[in-house]
């Protein structure tokens, strides 16, 4: 008995082991045969896109025969450790920039083989023409790990570890539990052999478990009663049979929930794959318009920057030949189309550049309260003249009350740039009026109204794209196509949005939205700002000392304080120098260039203010180096004000009056 009690127990274990090991092998085996799959399938898709990508950013690089540039747009390959070399072909097959990963051999293939992806080894190799606008222009080329042996070896020693734990953890569990399934056996054969010896029909079989052996006892119990009690043995199995019946629709019930569960989750990971394809497809897309941007952009400034250069050049060339022999009013002609251009390609650089600073984030503002009748009254000085060579009427608000939270410098520059369109692309005799208000949430909308052609809906709608001058290229206009871009993102960085509504000639409007905030005293009202007119008035005796090393900017502020009969000036060619001439001569103001051959000019202006003779004279920095940071460290250092090459005259004469008005203030009150 005991033999056969071991014989079922050992059959009812190596059912078990033996349904967990296949289970387990047809899992795991079809796990790893998925795993890869996917992973070969993502390895090959992945890299024919990294070609892809590359082919699309190296483009530009041959299209202009820039090495420098492929090669760079090739070293991004550093964040790809599978990728162990790369290569950029031309259409004839030759070798034009080529990267190789750290510890790599330098093997490239002579020529591309033909375009796709094969496995060599374990090695995949990618080769991807490159095309542009329908023309074949080269071939990128790709040389990655194959690492799909080594994921399978590890991925059946883990299959392997993984079976030998369940099976060790099924043949433990089935040691402990194998009583459980046959106690209730055990038991109706206890029970039946003492029925069987004693005939005694009142004996029951306990009921141990409620699974199928319970039902077996409860059947066997029945069969003892069934003489005694045939009906309520009868009614006993029909109440069982229904219990059964429920049970059983139970059962299938719960089968149906967990295959719906399963086809729910089956649904949502397809949508998740459909969503991430989605989104690579967005990538790619991206990446693509990206490099078209890119290479747009680049040519594009490449046209505005040649355009004023072929003019200055023209007109030099003719000015310096001698084979063009030129009288004096074409001289002064030449001069003044040079200088147009000139002004014209200063203007082009510096907007760029604001673009530049703006679209890198590296722009600085400084967030205060802004009057607005202080800004409409210097810009309304600033725009006059340009506004009355046009006959262009502009009128302001008159006792405007608001307050802006913004930067001055760049609120500014968004006004000027607004005004200045609105007077150039106005009709004769026109008029523009700007008009200030408060909008809702409590902002501030300021307009600018002109009354020129007007715009259609489709110029409304490219009007903030860079080098877009909306038709105006030919016109008789100079322009950027950059102002208003520059324009649109220095109001977002300070919190403000821009707007314009137009139509066919009946001009067009412009506004701007800033944050109000609590009113500020007028400067105007309170005296702190002096027209350049009121100072130039002032005909006191001053010495300037300007020291400079370019004899060419010597030379021009000489001529420009020659036209100033109230002003006397020292020069010095050197730094040494201009301190001797400066505890000499004790100027009343000087003029400091930074960058000074054996001293610097900030170096200067240290010992300046170490003397306790030179120590009260204000020093104006005039410099080339105009970046901010530069302008920021300047001031920092001690310089009274800081302007920067090339000079405008209206600033620099605004800048030594405004200084002058100062040193005078101070001599009065030390007199008085």
């Amino acid at each position: 008995m005991m033999m056969q009690l071991r014989s079922m127990r050992q059959k009812l274990v190596a059912v078990v082991m033996l349904t967990t090991l296949a289970a387990l092998l047809v899992s795991i085996g079809g796990v790893i045969a998925y795993d890869l799959r996917v992973y070969h399938r993502a390895l090959l898709g992945d890299m024919a896109t990294q070609a892809e990508l590359l082919g699309h950013m190296t483009s530009a690089a041959l299209a202009f025969d820039d090495a420098a540039l492929a090669g760079e747009n090739l070293a991004s390959l550093r964040i790809r450790p599978a990728v162990r070399a790369g290569a950029v072909y031309k259409a004839d097959g030759t070798r034009f920039a080529s990267y190789l990963a750290s510890g790599e051999g330098p093997a490239f293939p002579a020529a591309p083989t033909g375009e796709g992806v094969r496995v060599e080894g374990d090695q995949l190799l990618v080769f991807r023409r490159i095309v542009e606008k329908g023309d074949f222009i080269g071939t990128v080329y790709l040389r990655a790990e194959y690492g799909l042996l080594a994921r399978a070896i590890d991925y059946l020693a883990i299959a392997a570890a993984v079976t030998a734990l369940a099976m060790l953890t099924a043949y433990l569990l089935m040691r402990r539990l194998d009583r459980i399934i046959t106690a209730p056996i055990f038991a109706i054969t206890t029970i039946a052999r003492e029925v069987v010896r004693t005939r005694d029909y009142s004996r029951r079989a306990p009921r141990i478990s409620d699974d199928e052996a319970g039902e077996l006892v409860d059947s066997f119990n029945a069969m003892l009663t069934e003489i005694e009690q045939r009906t309520r043995a009868l009614e006993r199995s029909n109440r069982e049979i229904a219990r059964e019946a429920r049970q059983r629709a139970e059962a299938q019930q719960e089968v149906m929930r967990l295959n719906e569960g399963l086809e729910e989750r089956v649904r949502l990971r397809t949508l998740q794959l459909e969503l991430s394809n989605a989104e690579l497809g967005v990538a790619m897309e991206a990446a693509s318009k990206a490099s078209q941007a890119k290479t747009s952009f680049v040519s594009s400034m490449s046209h505005e920057l040649r355009t004023p250069l072929n003019a200055i050049l023209g007109f030099a060339q003719i000015l310096t030949s001698d084979a063009m022999p030129t009288t004096p009013p074409q001289k002064k002609d030449f001069a003044n189309h040079i200088l147009k251009s000139g002004r014209h390609l200063l203007t082009l650089i510096n907007e760029i550049l604001d673009l530049a600073k703006v679209e890198s984030g590296t722009v600085a503002l400084s967030m205060e309260p802004v009057a607005l009748a202080d800004m409409f009254t210097e810009c309304e000085g600033m725009i006059a003249q340009m506004a009355s060579q046009r006959r262009i009427r502009v009128l302001f608000p008159e006792g405007c009350p608001e307050v802006v939270l913004a930067d001055r410098t760049r609120l500014k520059q968004v006004l000027l740039n607004l005004l200045s369109n609105a007077v150039k692309y106005n009709r004769e005799l026109g008029m523009v009026r700007v008009e200030a208000g408060a909008a809702a949430a409590g902002r501030v909308r300021i307009s600018v109204q002109d009354t020129g052609m007007g715009l259609s809906p489709e110029q409304v709608g490219s009007l903030f794209q860079p080098f877009n001058r909306l038709g105006q290229e030919s016109g008789k206009e100079e322009g950027t196509g950059i102002g208003l871009v520059v324009t649109k993102r220095l109001l977002e960085l300070m919190g403000g949005s821009i707007g314009a509504a137009s139509s066919s000639s009946t001009g067009s409007t412009f506004w701007i939205e800033l944050q109000a905030t609590d009113p500020l005293p007028s400067a105007l009202a309170a005296g702190t700002l002096l027209p350049f007119e009121a100072q130039a008035a002032a005909q006191a005796s001053h010495v300037l000392l300007y020291v400079e090393d370019n004899p060419a900017n010597l030379k021009l502020v000489q001529e420009i304080i020659g036209f100033r009969s109230d002003l006397r000036l020292l020069m010095a060619p050197d730094a040494h120098l201009g301190l001797e001439m400066a505890r000499v001569h004790l100027p009343d103001l000087i003029l400091m260039d930074i960058n000074l051959p054996g001293m610097s000019g900030t170096e200067a202006l240290g010992q300046l203010r170490a003397d306790p003779r030179t120590a009260h004279i204000p020093v104006i920095a005039l410099t080339a180096n105009a970046m901010p940071r530069d302008v920021e460290r300047g001031l920092a250092n001690g310089f009274f004000r800081y302007l920067t090459k090339p000079i405008d005259i209206g600033q620099f004469g605004e800048a030594i009056d405004s200084t002058l008005a100062l040193v005078d203030g101070c001599a009065r009150a030390r007199e008085a």
